[in-house]
C-alpha cells in the first residue's frame, strides 16, 4: 500500500510539473505577444507622425498627440517591465543581453518616453496647422552623435523643433533595435 500511495504521490508530482511548466511556457509566450503588439502599436504611431512630417498639411494635432501618447505610454518602465526577465520563447526576436545590460536597457526605454513627451507637448502648442517652429532647421544636425545634439535636459528637450525630437526618437529606436534585437 506505501509503495501504491509513493507511486501516486510521484505521478501526482510530475502532473504538477507538467502544468507549471506549460503555464510557464504559455506566460513566455503571453508576454511576447503583448510586447510584439506594444511594439507594432509604437511602429504605427511613428508612421502616423512620420506622415505629417512628411506632408505637413496632413497635420491634425490630436492625431499628432495620440501618436505621441501611444509611444509614451509603451515606452519608459512600460517597456522595460515586458523584458523584466528572459522569456525563452521561440516568437521573440530579443536577445538575451537586455538583463546582462538592464542600465542601459532602461535608460533607452525611457529616453524613447521622453522623446514622445517632448512630441506630445510640441502638439499641445500647435494645435493650428504645423508650424514652421516644429520643423528641423536646414543645416540642423539630427543625431546625437558627435555633430548632434545630446539632450541634456528636460527643457532643452522641449525647446528643439518637434522633429528634430522625432528624428532623436527614431535614433533611439534604431539604437535599441541594433543592440537588443535579433534579425
Amino acid at each position: 500500500m506505501r509503495l501504491v500511495n509513493h507511486w501516486k504521490r510521484l505521478g501526482l508530482l510530475s502532473f504538477a510539473g507538467a502544468v507549471l511548466t506549460a503555464i510557464s511556457s504559455t506566460a513566455a509566450e503571453d508576454v511576447v505577444a503583448v510586447r510584439q503588439a506594444d511594439m507594432k502599436a509604437m511602429a504605427a504611431a511613428a508612421k502616423t507622425i512620420a506622415g505629417m512630417f512628411k506632408d505637413p498639411t496632413s497635420y491634425k494635432a490630436a492625431e499628432f498627440r495620440l501618436a505621441a501618447d501611444v509611444i509614451r505610454d509603451k515606452s519608459g518602465a512600460v517597456l522595460s517591465g515586458h523584458f523584466a526577465s528572459e522569456a525563452v520563447s521561440t516568437q521573440s526576436k530579443a536577445k538575451p543581453n537586455i538583463l546582462e545590460e538592464r542600465e542601459r536597457f532602461d535608460r533607452i526605454a525611457n529616453d524613447l518616453r521622453d522623446y514622445a513627451v517632448a512630441l506630445d507637448a510640441a502638439a499641445g502648442k500647435n494645435p493650428g496647422p504645423m508650424t514652421a517652429g516644429m520643423r528641423m532647421r536646414p543645416g540642423e544636425a539630427m543625431g546625437g552623435g558627435p555633430l548632434g545634439t545630446h539632450v541634456s535636459t528636460e527643457q532643452a528637450l522641449l525647446a528643439m523643433p518637434a522633429e528634430h525630437a522625432f528624428h532623436l526618437m527614431l535614433q533611439t529606436c534604431t539604437t535599441c533595435h541594433a543592440r537588443f534585437r535579433m534579425e
